[in-house]
């Protein structure tokens, strides 16, 4: 809602997959991606042990089946045999989707990575704003002066198995709020466009503002006077040739 336009302006300048090899793969059901980094990545969410932060490489991002407007996605190696992560998103919707993958990025804090902020599966009007932990979230909206996602309750970041099914419960329990980059928490619909816009909305984002009024009404007056001048001859022509008849 309000801050799609932010968050937008934030994508933009958190460098829109500078990262991410063009050539992306993407299957459908799950919104499964193969994404490749050309360097490091801090990422959010439950992962494993040691991996807070993904080397360059190939990974496979998809979203786990889980209902309503908590999504799920786990990041896995290039071969689906080790799941690195679990985090916590949320719905974010964006009127005009691309063909391609986009993966944004929080400004990342100075000497180390960036930090993930989103994906967008191609085509479609809703990606996946992800949620970090609160104290990550604080640090990352002051660094990058936007909005960040966070979790209000405190969850255990390191784990042996972050597919475990106790850790997708968990985060889907987890209360979120949004940090702002002075450190106040707001809802997060104040953030994140978690629903489409309803249609006249939507008309009044597409259309044109209207011209202003600059014009002047002169040459509108000078026709006129043309054309009263045109008649006033052709009566006069008229009416000398009905006296030459007579």
């Amino acid at each position: 809602m309000k801050l799609f336009g932010t968050a937008t302006a934030a994508f933009c300048m958190a460098l829109m997959g500078t990262m991410l090899v063009p050539s992306a793969r993407a299957d459908e059901w799950n919104k499964r991606t193969v994404v490749t980094f050309g360097n490091p990545v801090e990422i959010p969410g439950v992962h494993l042990k040691g991996w807070g932060v993904l080397p360059a490489g190939t990974y496979v991002f998809k979203l786990v089946d889980t209902p309503g407007d908590r999504h799920v996605v786990q990041i896995l190696n290039k071969d689906e045999t080790i799941v690195y992560a679990t985090i916590l998103a949320i719905p974010n919707y964006r009127l005009t989707p691309t063909s391609r993958t986009v993966i944004t990025f929080n400004e990342g804090i100075r000497d180390r990575p960036e930090a993930l902020r989103a994906w967008f599966y191609p085509g479609a009007n809703s990606g996946e704003e992800f949620v970090y932990p609160k104290a990550k979230a604080v640090e990352l909206a002051s660094v990058s002066k936007t909005p960040v996602l966070a979790l209000k309750a405190e969850v255990e970041v390191e784990v042996e198995k972050p597919e475990e099914p106790a850790v997708v419960a968990a985060l889907q329990r987890a209360p979120i709020v949004a940090v702002r980059p002075t450190g106040e928490e707001v809802e997060v619909a104040q953030v994140v466009q978690i629903a489409p816009l309803p249609a006249a909305a939507v008309v009044a984002q597409i259309a044109p503002a209207a011209l202003p009024a600059t014009g002047s009404s002169m040459p509108l007056i000078a026709l006129f006077g043309i054309l009263a001048l045109s008649g006033g001859f052709a009566l006069w022509f008229v009416r000398k040739g009905s006296l030459v008849k007579i």
